[in-house]
């Protein structure tokens, strides 16, 4: 079997550039290597339509500035891909084909990128573990045993995996990054309106953010190039022109890192803090200046995340009633056909978000949780943006824990937001976040966390990058 997919973007793209390879190449190596591993990394598999893609970019100059021509890519199945079905891991939209490309998808058409399939995921993005997938979880690569992480658990595994060099997820408290950690794998959860959310079936709308993921910083700061921008289909979202690579390689000394001491207390592992600490004094030693802080509210995140994500998501979900698209179930009334249908459609972990979300947003609840929820997140945001005028980035785990066994948590609902206790606040803040691997503990993955204020993706990937060199990583 080739290796051409093990190789940098850049040494792939110069292979296609003196024609030392084609399209197809890359794609007949995604089939080859789809086809001898048990990942479940996919609900979908678009052979054909790769194929046929890869034969149409055969008919054009390879964009010598372009390193994503004719790169295959991975879309989380939350995502439409105009002509794919988009199921969000969800028995209620097994038989859905979306009918339209997501903003995102568009851009990565118009690159040349091939998508090849859709990626495994929790259903409707709820969960941790990708566990509550209809089509039961993706494997984690370093053991078959372990959860993979989640949402975009299928997003991350076909990295980990060497399947494909790049996939998209989509992130609402965490849902790229704490994958990302446990299959040892660079994730991005942009600033909020970076990306365009048009074309994502929505979770939680006020905290939904699609993202890249890929094999390094470098790759994930390259394909964030391509997906970002101004959308007039998407109202949250802003124009930028900006070169996300421009700051990879610059010197860091002098930047100023903050790490919160709740990101290294006792809700931590200690062993996942003692790689984290070793993290910390190479950044030291490298002349960054390394402070722990308090941060105000810091505490209350997974309470704000579960009132604000879960109402949003009651009131999300209400479009799948039977009636438009997707699963229908029949019944003398229409009453009974919802109910029916919702029943047979949605999954467990699902149904209980969506009751105690529409219960948090009934009658009086609305003032008394959510509307507060809200008003404390506000607070959660300025106490991360007074530190931001003092640091340049706030560092800490990704995780509290390397990825645990299958099946470990099932009966625990509350395990789930627990797994995101590190990585929530970006959302609730609208901040870019970025995890990468720190280091392993018992031959599993952990990821570091770097967060920075709105619009700060560059110096994150800066940052990002020059720990991932002195680790070992690769930028190329």
């Amino acid at each position: 079997m080739s290796k051409y997919l093990d190789l940098s973007i850049k040494e792939i793209h110069e292979l296609l550039v003196k024609h030392q390879i084609k399209p197809i190449d890359l794609v007949e190596e995604v089939i080859d290597r789809y086809n001898n591993n048990e990942l479940n990394a996919f609900i979908t598999m678009d052979i054909d339509g790769a194929r046929s893609r890869a034969k149409e970019l055969e008919e054009i100059e390879v964009e010598e500035d372009n390193l994503l021509f004719g790169i295959p890519i991975a879309i989380k199945d939350n995502i439409n891909v105009n002509g794919l079905k988009c199921t969000c891991a969800s028995h209620i939209l097994e038989n859905y084909e979306s009918v339209y490309d997501a903003s995102v998808v568009s851009l990565i058409k118009e690159k040349n990128m091939i998508i090849v399939g859709k990626t495994n995921m929790d259903e409707f993005a709820m969960g941790s573990t990708s566990e509550t997938s209809y089509f039961g979880p993706p494997i984690n690569p370093y053991n078959k045993n372990k959860v993979p992480g989640g949402s975009s658990g299928g997003s991350a595994v076909c990295i980990a995996g060497g399947i494909v060099p790049f996939s998209l997820g989509s992130d609402t408290g965490g849902s790229i990054r704490q994958p990302a950690s446990f299959t040892g794998i660079v994730g991005m959860k942009p600033t909020y309106g970076r990306v365009s959310r048009f074309g994502l079936i929505a979770f939680a709308s006020s905290l939904d953010q699609i993202g890249p993921m890929s094999r390094n910083v470098y790759e994930n700061a390259i394909l964030l190039n391509a997906i970002s921008g101004k959308d007039e289909k998407d109202l949250t979202s802003f124009k930028t022109n900006e070169d996300f690579t421009r700051m990879i390689g610059e010197d860091i000394r002098g930047m100023r890192i903050a790490v919160p001491k709740y990101f290294v207390s006792d809700i931590v592992s200690p062993e996942v803090v003692e790689i984290f600490n070793k993290n910390i004094e190479l950044l030291k030693q490298s002349g960054c200046i390394v402070d722990y802080v308090d941060i105000k509210f810091i505490e209350k995140a997974v309470v704000l995340y579960q009132i604000i994500a879960m109402g949003e998501a009651s009131s999300n979900l209400a479009r799948f009633d039977g009636v438009r698209y997707g699963l229908s179930e029949s019944g003398k009334t229409i009453d009974e056909m919802y109910k029916k249908t919702r029943t047979e459609g949605f999954g467990r972990e699902v149904k209980r978000r969506i009751m105690v979300g529409s219960l948090l947003l009934s009658g009086e609840n609305a003032k008394t949780y959510y509307n507060k929820a809200m008003a404390i997140r506000d607070d959660l945001k300025k106490s991360f943006e007074e530190i931001f005028k003092s640091y340049d980035l706030v560092l800490g785990p990704t995780s509290s824990r390397v990825a645990y066994d299958l099946n470990s948590n099932n009966d625990n609902p509350l395990s789930g937001f627990m797994d995101d206790i590190l990585v929530m606040h970006a959302n609730m803040g609208g901040f870019p976040a970025m995890s990468l691997p720190m280091g392993k503990i018992n031959e599993l993955p952990i990821g570091l966390q770097i967060m920075g204020p709105m619009y700060s993706e560059a110096t994150i990937y800066k940052l990002g990058s020059y720990l991932e060199s002195i680790l070992g990583g690769s930028n190329d």
